[in-house]
């Protein structure tokens, strides 16, 4: 796995999430172009921060508010029109007037719990905070499950990639087709 770089402005961004969600003491890892960045070596400057986190409710609308307190543009709309998604989106407005957008999706089932708690550590840059980013094979489900063919490939590839348990997690949560092309 390799640090992870990013443009400047979504550096900011990304630190700034990842330090919102210690502070309320939420469990989460980066997927999306933020993990495909740590297992690419690949950099992060376009598109949206995905975030998969451990919460409950109580904790969702903590989230907004307390996002909303520190320099992101929450859309109360937005909010409201995203509750039964389980999805908080948010707009992080950088110091050079940009916004990034972020959505933070609750992990909603056990399959998403069981990542977000396997998760493995990784940088930022120069940065010292720690960001969690989902194990290889995780990141190759989802990605499976986004029709991304070409990065499964890559990530299937890497000499640390269970390939093994890779196809028995397929197995185990009915995606048994899915194993003749891993």
């Amino acid at each position: 796995m390799h640090p992870i770089r990013a443009s400047a402005r979504f550096t900011r961004a990304i630190d700034a999430t990842a330090e919102l969600l210690q502070k309320l003491k939420i469990e989460a890892m980066f997927v999306g172009g933020v993990a495909r960045a740590a297992y690419m070596d690949v950099e992060v400057g376009t598109g949206a921060i995905d975030v998969i986190a451990l919460m409950n409710s109580p904790q969702k609308n903590q989230l907004a508010m307390m996002a909303g307190n520190r320099g992101y543009r929450v859309d109360r709309e937005e909010l409201e029109a995203t509750e039964e998604l389980d999805l908080v989106p948010l707009n992080f407005v950088d110091p050079e007037g940009e916004e990034v957008r972020v959505h933070v999706l609750l992990a909603s089932n056990a399959l998403y719990g069981r990542m977000v708690a396997s998760a493995q550590g990784t940088t930022l840059g120069d940065l010292e905070r720690v960001l969690r980013v989902p194990r290889a094979e995780d990141l190759a489900l989802l990605l499976l499950m986004a029709e991304d063919e070409e990065a499964v490939r890559h990530l299937t590839a890497l000499p640390e990639f269970d390939l093994p348990a890779f196809r028995e997690r397929l197995r185990s949560i009915g995606l048994g087709a899915e194993v003749a092309g891993a």
